[in-house]
């Protein structure tokens, strides 16, 4: 894709975490179309498209997009990649499970948009900061990232939230779950053995630690949105900079 285009792409993003993405790289500029939940700064103007998981495809073309950015992150987001590649809108689809899967995706996402040096020094940041953010510890801590509280549903081992946790020198409490989250019982909670509960409800309005709390486990609880740790962009570091506090705070 040439970087000397008279005319800069007009650009569509269907889930937050690509917005992020986009912001980050400068072109918010450019976007023309997001999904309801992006709240990435410079997007006031775009049009909404309606939630990450029912986009109204309609509204996409009449956007008329040079370039859609979607994502199968978000479960059964990939209905609404089917739906917007069958109306024909050219599409990059976005599927990180690793955390240097999500520093690739930017870095792909730079050098499609004609800004690959935005994209790596981004990156460099990222990883820079995340290297600093690392608390000094007695011992790794077992983490529980909370995704909803009914059922209980928590990251497993195919998650970015792995590697972060890794980053940061603890443990994700189910790591040795196959899958990217599963749905859990109070009990295996409990087996885990986990020393903080992360609360990171995705998509909830408010997020109330106090509910996880009062499950009586007697394990310290932080709430962190879904921003930082639910989006697979470089956001994530914002999540990051919250566990490393929490960390640091723990009696282990």
């Amino acid at each position: 894709m040439s970087t000397s285009a008279a005319v800069p792409l007009r650009l569509a993003s269907l889930v937050a975490s690509n917005s992020d993405i986009l912001a980050a790289l400068g072109l918010y500029g450019q976007v023309v179309a997001v999904d309801s939940h992006s709240d990435a700064p410079g997007l006031e103007t775009a049009r909404r498209l309606g939630l990450d998981l029912d986009i109204d495809v309609q509204a996409l073309q009449e956007a008329a997009p040079d370039l859609v950015l979607a994502s199968l992150s978000v479960p059964g987001q990939d209905r609404v990649v089917a739906q917007v590649q069958a109306a024909g809108l050219p599409t990059l689809v976005l599927d990180p499970v690793t955390l240097s899967q999500v520093m690739a995706d930017i870095r792909l996402v730079g050098e499609r948009l004609g800004v690959p040096e935005r994209a790596e020094a981004v990156v460099r940041a990222f990883q820079d900061e995340l290297r600093d953010l690392r608390p000094t510890l007695p011992r790794p801590p077992r983490v529980v990232v909370e995704w909803w509280p009914r059922p209980i549903i928590a990251a497993t081992c195919d998650s970015w939230v792995t590697d972060l946790l890794s980053e940061l020198g603890a443990v994700n409490a189910f790591a040795q779950r196959p899958g990217r989250s599963t749905p859990l019982t109070l009990e295996e909670v409990q087996d885990a053995q986990p020393d903080l509960i992360v609360c990171s409800w995705c998509g909830a309005k408010k997020l109330r630690p106090e509910v996880i709390e009062a499950r009586g486990l007697g394990v310290p609880v932080v709430a962190i949105h879904e921003s930082g740790l639910g989006r697979p962009g470089p956001r994530l570091i914002e999540g990051a900079r919250q566990l490393s506090e929490a960390l640091k705070n723990l009696n282990i």
